[in-house]
């Protein structure tokens, strides 16, 4: 048996030990820790005085640089579109603030904007797959082998809004052709396109607004199954043969969107420019640039990814109507 004074022995150490444990926390231990813990708050206060310092010089002298930027960028934009008539053409739901965005840089650049229109749901949805038949069956006998006989219904009505924006009824006019009339009444009656306002001439290029990727109100359970006729990358390649001058612009990218998609496919980027990046103001500064280049055939990607560059090549449209747009001489040597 344990012996009555070993419990007491034990009783006696344990507060002893509390007794020296408070003695020495209230005496001079408590001043060693108390000064540690001092010295370590001033220490972390005086980092985060220098790191908020840090981002405020930072942040000045970003703003410094975006705003010569955008001063140099302007001066570059100014007449790089001069007289160049362009349709502009939503694909997805933009917003129109990031239109008129756009729109805005095109008419600095001196473009003609003479159509403003949207590729519809209709394009793209699983329940207007008889409806995109249709329309492409319909029309195939009347484009002039513009497509070939196994092309796709993608790539017909592709093909349709290219003529529908940019043919006109002769060389040199600044009328549309009757054809294109008639193929733009045909896409807005059957609901594949709507109007802000319809063509008022034959337009020479066309840039393409995609909405990129939407995050917002997307359902987690809504599929992804894309319906076998829609083919986003054909219906684009089949609008630029017909159209001749088409850029692509979004968003900075994001895995699934137009502007990726088309920058990862080898025949795409041989024939069309894209820009990413619509919504920072001086990158927006990039789509005329970039139309201007593709009109004189020059093809680039441009924006900040790995896969593209910051700014597109700086073209003299000046003397076009001297000059064909290979470089040539337009009356022929």
């Amino acid at each position: 048996m344990i012996d009555f004074r070993y419990h007491l022995v034990s009783l006696i150490s344990v507060f002893l030990a509390l007794a020296v444990g408070i003695i020495l926390g209230a005496g001079p231990l408590q001043n060693a820790i108390g000064d540690q813990l001092t010295d370590q708050v001033e220490a972390l206060r005086v980092e985060r005085t220098a790191l908020r310092d840090s981002l405020t010089e930072a942040q000045v002298t970003l703003d410094e640089q975006s705003a010569y930027a955008l001063a140099a960028g302007a001066e570059l934009v100014e007449g790089s579109l001069q007289d160049v008539r362009v349709a502009v053409v939503d694909v997805g739901k933009v917003s129109g603030t990031r239109e008129a965005e756009v729109v805005s840089q095109l008419e600095a650049a001196g473009a003609r904007v003479v159509a403003q229109s949207s590729m519809t749901e209709a394009w793209t949805s699983a329940g207007d797959a008889v409806l995109r038949g249709t329309v492409a069956d319909g029309q195939r006998g009347q484009l002039d082998g513009m497509v070939e006989d196994d092309a796709t219904t993608a790539q017909v009505l592709g093909t349709v809004l290219g003529v529908a924006l940019t043919e006109a009824d002769g060389e040199g006019s600044e009328s549309r052709s009757t054809r294109a009339v008639e193929l733009y009444q045909l896409l807005s009656q059957v609901g594949l396109v709507d109007s802000r306002f319809a063509p008022s001439a034959p337009a020479e290029a066309v840039l393409l607004l995609s909405a990129g990727i939407e995050e917002e109100g997307v359902e987690s359970t809504e599929s992804s199954e894309v319906p076998e006729d829609v083919d986003e990358v054909g219906a684009v390649l089949a609008m630029q043969a017909a159209a001749g001058t088409v850029v692509v612009a979004g968003p900075t990218v994001a895995e699934g969107d137009l502007v990726s998609a088309l920058r990862s496919d080898e025949a795409a980027t041989g024939v069309l420019s894209t820009v990413s990046g619509l919504e920072q103001e001086v990158m927006r500064l990039n789509v005329p640039l970039a139309l201007a280049a593709q009109y004189v055939g020059e093809v680039g990607q441009y924006g900040f990814e790995d896969d593209a560059v910051v700014v597109p090549p700086a073209v003299d449209l000046a003397d076009r109507a001297a000059t064909g747009t290979d470089g040539t001489d337009g009356e022929g040597s």
